[in-house]
C-alpha cells in the first residue's frame, strides 16, 4: 500500500487496538453507522454482519510480557500477513535500556504511529489505586517496601515515552482506565510528561473519556484516550488552531464523533440506537452444543451472593457491564437461577441452565471477531500457542474493543494530510 502508515504498538495484550487500526475484520452490521460512515463496509456477509475496509495503518512492531497476549496474538495477526518476529515478547524497560545502550536491539525507523494502553491496574477504581507508587515492578513482580522507582509498574507510561522519543512518530495514542482521570493530578501530570518529548515537542490535546457504547460496542466501557502530534511535523497554522486548550475545532478534533446514542434525549439526527447485548449474542448456540473451544469454555464458578464483583446477570435488552480482566469467579453471569434473581425465566423453563459468561461471549461483547481464537489446546502445555480459558478472559478484559479502536483510527487517517506535511 502506497499510503501505508506504521505502527508501533506498546503493551498490545491481544491485539484490541492493533486489530482497531489494521481494519478488515467482521463486525456487527449494527455496530456501524453508515449514516455517518457509508465508506467503511468492504464487504456484506449476512443481515447481522459485515467485514470493515482495511485501513491504512500497519503494525510492525508490537510488545507485551505476558506469553498468553503472543500465544493469542501472533497466530490471529498473521493472517494480515504481520510475520511472526512483529511481536516482541518482554519489558519495554529492557528493550529501551538495550536500544539507548547500543545493544543487540533498535527500535524500526519509520514508525509514523506508537499507540499503547500502558498497565492500568495503579489507575483502576476497582484497585488499590497506588497510581504513580506501584508497588509491583514492570515485569509485574512485587516490589521490595522501598519507594517505587521510574520502573515500576504505575511509571511505565514514561517509557511510553521513551518510546516515541527514540521512533519520533507522528501520532500517538495512549490509553488508560477512566479511574486515572479522577486520581489527583495524574492526568495533567501525564500529558506535560508527553508534551515535553525530543527537541521540538508533541502537542497533547486535552485527554478525553470515551464510552465504548457511544460508538458500537454492547457494553458501559469508559476508557481514558491521550492523543499527541509532532509538532516537528504539523502543517504550519495547525498548531495555533488546535493547540492543548478545549475549545478545539470540530474539523481538526482527534478524537472520534459519537456514532451511538445511548438514552433518548442524546438522540440526534446522525446517531443510531445503541447496540444491546442480545444483538451481538443471538446466533450463538449454548456451549454445550458449540464447536469453538472459545464458547464451550466458561467459568464454573458458583454465584457468591450480590455483595461480590462479577454476580449479576447480563441485561440482554440493555448494555453489558464492563467486560473486566478477570479470573473465572468474577466473570458476570448469562443466565441466573430463579432463587438467586434470574430474569430469563422463559429460558430457564426451557431447561437452559445457570451459568457464566463463555470466553466467545465476553469476546463478542468486546467486538472481537469469531475468528479470533482465546482457548487453544489449553491442557497441552508444550504448546507455544497454549491459551486456557482463565488466560482467554483475562487478555479479554484488558483489550481495547476493536470497534472503539478502528474509529480512532479511521479519525486519525481523515484528519492526516490535513495535520500533516
Amino acid at each position: 500500500m502506497d499510503n501505508q502508515k506504521n505502527v508501533l504498538s506498546l503493551f498490545s495484550g491481544c491485539g484490541g487496538l492493533d486489530l482497531g487500526f489494521e481494519g478488515g475484520f467482521k463486525a456487527l452490521r449494527r455496530s456501524i453507522n453508515t449514516k455517518k460512515h457509508p465508506d467503511w463496509i468492504e464487504k456484506e456477509i449476512d443481515e447481522n454482519w459485515v467485514k470493515l475496509k482495511p485501513t491504512q495503518f500497519k503494525t510492525i512492531f508490537s510488545n507485551d510480557i505476558l506469553r498468553s497476549a503472543e500465544a493469542a496474538w501472533v497466530p490471529y495477526f498473521n493472517k494480515f500477513d504481520i510475520r511472526k518476529d512483529t511481536f516482541h515478547r518482554g519489558s519495554i524497560v529492557d528493550y529501551v535500556k538495550k536500544a539507548k545502550n547500543g545493544a543487540d536491539f533498535e527500535f524500526p525507523s519509520n514508525i509514523e504511529v506508537v499507540t499503547g494502553g500502558f498497565p492500568c491496574q495503579d489507575f483502576s477504581v476497582a484497585g488499590n489505586r497506588n497510581g504513580f507508587k506501584s508497588d509491583k515492578s514492570h515485569t509485574g513482580e512485587l516490589l521490595e517496601k522501598t519507594e517505587p522507582s521510574i520502573e515500576s509498574r504505575g511509571k511505565l507510561y514514561m517509557w511510553m515515552r521513551e518510546v516515541i522519543e527514540l521512533t519520533k512518530p507522528k501520532v500517538f495514542v495512549a490509553e488508560n482506565v477512566k479511574g486515572l482521570v479522577s486520581l489527583s493530578n495524574v492526568k495533567e501530570i501525564i500529558e506535560n510528561d508527553f508534551r515535553n518529548i525530543g527537541e521540538d515537542g508533541y502537542l497533547v490535546v486535552e485527554a478525553k473519556v470515551l464510552n465504548a457504547a457511544e460508538y458500537g460496542v454492547p457494553q458501559n466501557r469508559e476508557r481514558v484516550i491521550f492523543i499527541g502530534f509532532s509538532i516537528e511535523h504539523l502543517k504550519n497554522g495547525i498548531i495555533e488552531k488546535i493547540d492543548s486548550g478545549k475549545d478545539l475545532p470540530a474539523e481538526l478534533d482527534p478524537y472520534p464523533p459519537k456514532t451511538h446514542y445511548l438514552k433518548e434525549e442524546n438522540k440526534e439526527d446522525d446517531l443510531v440506537p445503541f447496540v444491546k447485548t442480545k444483538e451481538v449474542l443471538t446466533d450463538l448456540k449454548e456451549p454445550e452444543n458449540s464447536e469453538d473451544p472459545a464458547h464451550h469454555t466458561y467459568s464454573g464458578a458458583k454465584f457468591m451472593g450480590s455483595h461480590c464483583q462479577g454476580q449479576t446477570e447480563v441485561d440482554l435488552n440493555g448494555l453489558s457491564p464492563t467486560i473486566r480482566a478477570e479470573h473465572h469467579g468474577n466473570i458476570e453471569f448469562r443466565r441466573l437461577a430463579k432463587e438467586h434473581g434470574g430474569s430469563y425465566i422463559e429460558e430457564l423453563e426451557n431447561g437452559l441452565k445457570e451459568r457464566r459468561l463463555s470466553v466467545r461471549e465476553c469476546a463478542r461483547i468486546q467486538t472481537f471477531p469469531d475468528d479470533f481464537q482465546f482457548v487453544r489446546n489449553p491442557r497441552k502445555r508444550s504448546d507455544e500457542h497454549r491459551l486456557s480459558g482463565s488466560a482467554a478472559y483475562k487478555l479479554i478484559g484488558n483489550a481495547v474493543p476493536p470497534i472503539l479502536g478502528y474509529n480512532i483510527a479511521m479519525r486519525l487517517e481523515h484528519l492526516w494530510n490535513k495535520l500533516f506535511e
